[in-house]
């Protein structure tokens, strides 16, 4: 006999909650696995979990109208002999012509031009556009090669190797048959409306040694100019940026799993690689103990939002961080102006994923003429300066008031964290003690 409380309603289980249910039942009707775009979307230990200590009495403030914090970074001094410096250091993060329009990256290009900061090729090669309104442009050297060729290696700023990405550890990206337009199957050498599937690993080297060989192939390419990165994925952030040092590289990009992607398996993107705040720590620590920390550069991404994630990555030890969906949504995409369109593809604006399916109504995600008309680049280039100087103020309004005047000043030391995770991670010692997971006692 059963009895079930009326005071009490049914209780749904945590474990198989309703987009879980949800998920089964998808997979049930269709059989193949979930593709979607943009990152995790699980909670996971980030910068909000971190607070800076600003000055009182045992720390010295500076004036922020009067007392100069400068924000300038130089990445590739090891070796390159034409290292680029940025009077900001937030970077766009790569995101290919194909999974974005050419409208978004000439805006890409002009706004990160106007803050005196680089913008990133990303998967299938440079367009003549992003290549025009960027002045400072990074090459994107992947697994797949599309759009690879020696020309424009020659004409880019500095060349990023990737190894890994944050989303996709390990795994490689996808391209939609509907996003492969007769422009995107030209510079890829691609037939037109094939769904297309990039590697995940280089095919003509299997580790370190062969990276190495590759590099120094890309220098005698560029005249030894270019600044070579390495962007790995946020798996093994220790060795990785151990085994890039050895290799040659002059900066490391290292990509947390709050990266976001154009489009890759579901599974992928919740259950592979790890928060973007475990990853700065062990990159920092694999530097300092080669000798190398400030003299290979270090870039952060993966979630990086507001002039105050800007600090703290900073503060942990990196040079620069990179921005990918933030610098979306800063030039119009998620906007609540086009909710009746988001609805009517079964979604609503700051949720939508479905980049890959190349339907996106801010005309940012999409190589759909009509769509991508929409875009206006110039007015697009112009937010997403405005969005890069307010994160840039917002950073060195945090820095001046630890009393830095740069801030690769920030350190550990002007940080605390909320949670023993937080602490754990970041290795900053949880608010109101000296101490964090790991230490030893109190």
């Amino acid at each position: 006999m059963s009895y079930h409380n009326p005071f009490t309603p049914p209780r749904k289980s945590a474990t198989f909650d309703d987009h879980t249910l949800a998920e089964i039942r998808r997979a049930a009707a269709t059989g193949i696995y979930d593709i979607r775009g943009a990152g995790t979307k699980r909670k996971v230990p980030h910068f909000d979990d971190l607070l800076f200590l600003g000055a009182s009495i045992s720390r010295y403030p500076l004036e922020g109208y009067r007392e100069k914090c400068d924000t300038t970074v130089m990445l590739g001094t090891r070796f390159a002999r034409k290292p680029i410096t940025l009077k900001t250091p937030i970077t766009i993060a790569g995101m290919s012509f194909g999974a974005l329009s050419g409208n978004a990256k000439e805006a890409l290009g002009r706004g990160a031009t106007i803050a005196g900061t680089s913008t990133t090729t990303g998967d299938g090669g440079m367009t003549d556009e992003e290549r025009g309104h960027s002045q400072t442009l990074v090459y994107q050297y992947l697994p797949s090669r599309y759009g690879m060729n020696p020309k424009d290696l020659r004409r880019a700023d500095a060349i990023e190797v990737v190894v890994g990405q944050g989303a996709k550890p390990g795994g490689g990206g996808m391209l939609l048959g509907q996003k492969i337009s007769d422009r995107v199957a030209n510079m890829r050498n691609l037939p037109k409306g094939i769904d297309q599937r990039s590697a995940c690993r280089h095919p003509d080297w299997t580790g370190p040694d062969d990276l190495e060989i590759k590099i120094l192939e890309l220098r005698e390419i560029t005249d030894w100019e270019k600044p070579i990165y390495i962007k790995v994925g946020g798996a093994r952030p220790y060795y990785d940026t151990a085994l890039a040092v050895k290799a040659g590289a002059d900066v490391v990009v290292l990509d947390g799993m709050q990266g976001g992607t154009a489009a890759t398996q579901d599974v992928f993107i919740e259950n592979v690689g790890m928060p973007t705040l475990a990853c700065i720590r062990p990159a920092v620590q694999a530097l300092q103990d080669l000798g190398m920390h400030r003299k290979v550069q270090l870039i952060v991404s993966g979630g990086i939002r507001s002039g105050a994630d800007v600090a703290k990555a900073l503060a942990l030890g990196a040079d620069a961080v990179a921005i990918g969906t933030a610098a979306l949504v800063a030039l119009g995409d998620n906007d609540p102006k086009w909710e009746d369109e988001y609805q009517k593809l079964g979604t609503t604006a700051g949720a939508y994923d479905d980049w890959h399916e190349g339907k996106d109504p801010a005309g940012i995600t999409t190589q759909d003429p009509e769509l991508a008309a929409r875009l206006d680049p110039v007015a697009a280039g112009r937010r997403l300066a405005n969005y890069l100087k307010v994160m840039t103020l917002e950073a060195q309004t945090i820095a001046r008031a630890c009393g830095k005047n740069h801030l690769h000043n920030l350190e550990p030391e002007d940080l605390v964290a909320l949670t023993m995770e937080a602490a754990a991670m970041a290795q900053v010692p949880l608010a109101g003690t000296n101490w964090f997971p790991g230490k030893g006692s109190f």
